[in-house]
């Protein structure tokens, strides 16, 4: 298969999996340059994986050997860096969310479809084993109608061991912006996308301690609500609830739970690859699904690989732009409806069929 050379801006924590997956997993992938504000971080990427184009973002958008280019930076720069890259001819995939304003979602969309280039957005996680063994036992109807979802991601925040945890308190930021892509692109895939939905939002400290090494000590300014609970209209009917939150300690609920009119499954962490399944047919027993399905290990940049096969054969890629607007317009919708004490209706009402 032709491999397409892909630039990568960003070179972060995230990007040493993606860089060693592109280079290692697919065979239709090659990192061909990298980008990063950080001199030291490009010259590191750089010696570790033999990649020997170091650019900056201007040489990187005009190198016409680059067919797609990877945005894995901060949130902040997501929109500016995509709206680039479809503007020099670019098919561009990022990393969640889309960006940080709905429009700014909505115009790249807008823009890649006029240009026809592929718009690909993080999580790619529901491509993976764990999940898409989920929707075939959906899609094969062995839990019946699906009436019911629930998400649950609870923790206490990320400055007891990031080292640069401030992001997560800033607008772009907060526990539904942060972690809310994983669970939600895996409840549209798994039960269809959503009508409208309803949150209630709150901030419960106003500044965080770092307790992390590199910073331990040093306050933090919370910006945004840390414990978001919204509630979820399917269009075909179902009904949802999602909770995430940075103020919980501890807690025993699901990942995510769907219940049929015939049983019920127990979905892995949608953060992840895979996991353990649980199913309950009536009321038999929950048993474990054997799953010998493909990509169980850390597969992330699955989503760019699969953008390069759609970009030979002429289709929809599966983390496509779309679905990803959708899910960055549910995440305001939950902030919005709490802000109003109203329900909110999506406007990004259809998904086509990746």
């Amino acid at each position: 298969m032709n491999k397409k050379n892909i630039g990568i801006v960003g070179c972060g924590a995230i990007s040493h999996i993606y860089i060693t997956n592109l280079m290692n997993m697919f065979d239709n992938t090659n990192v061909y340059a990298i980008c990063d504000l950080d001199e030291n971080k490009t010259k590191t990427a750089s010696e570790k994986y033999g990649i020997k184009n170091i650019q900056t973002l201007d040489e990187m958008l005009a190198d016409k050997q680059i067919d797609i280019i990877l945005n894995l930076t901060t949130p902040n720069a997501h929109y500016s860096i995509c709206k680039a890259a479809l503007l020099a001819n670019k098919h561009t995939y990022v990393e969640k969310p889309l960006s940080l304003e709905f429009e700014q979602g909505r115009e790249l969309v807008e823009i890649a479809s006029e240009r026809n280039l592929m718009l690909g957005c993080a999580p790619d996680t529901f491509l993976g084993a764990g999940i898409q063994k989920c929707i075939d036992i959906i899609t094969a109807g062995e839990i019946g109608d699906i009436v019911f979802a629930t998400a649950y991601m609870m923790c206490h925040g990320h400055e007891s061991w990031h080292p640069d945890p401030e992001f997560y308190y800033k607008k772009g930021g907060g526990p539904m912006f942060d972690m809310g892509p994983y669970y939600l692109t895996a409840l549209v895939n798994l039960v269809g996308p959503v009508k409208n939905v309803m949150g209630m939002t709150k901030k419960f400290f106003d500044s965080r301690v770092i307790t992390s090494k590199e910073k331990n000590g040093e306050i933090i300014k919370v910006e945004v609500p840390t414990h978001v609970t919204g509630l979820i209209q399917f269009q075909n009917g179902a009904i949802g609830n999602i909770i995430t939150s940075f103020d919980v300690w501890g807690h025993h609920l699901p990942n995510i739970e769907i219940h049929g009119t015939k049983g019920s499954l127990r979905v892995p962490d949608p953060n992840s690859f895979d996991g353990e399944i649980l199913m309950k047919k009536g009321s038999a027993e929950w048993e474990v699904v054997d799953n010998d399905l493909h990509f169980k290990e850390n597969s992330r940049g699955l989503g760019v690989s699969n953008m390069v096969k759609s970009i030979k054969n002429n289709t929809l890629n599966k983390c496509n732009g779309v679905m990803a607007l959708h899910v960055l317009e549910l995440m305001h919708g939950f902030h919005i409806s709490s802000d109003t004490k109203k329900q909110y209706e999506l406007i990004t009402q259809l998904i086509p069929d990746a």
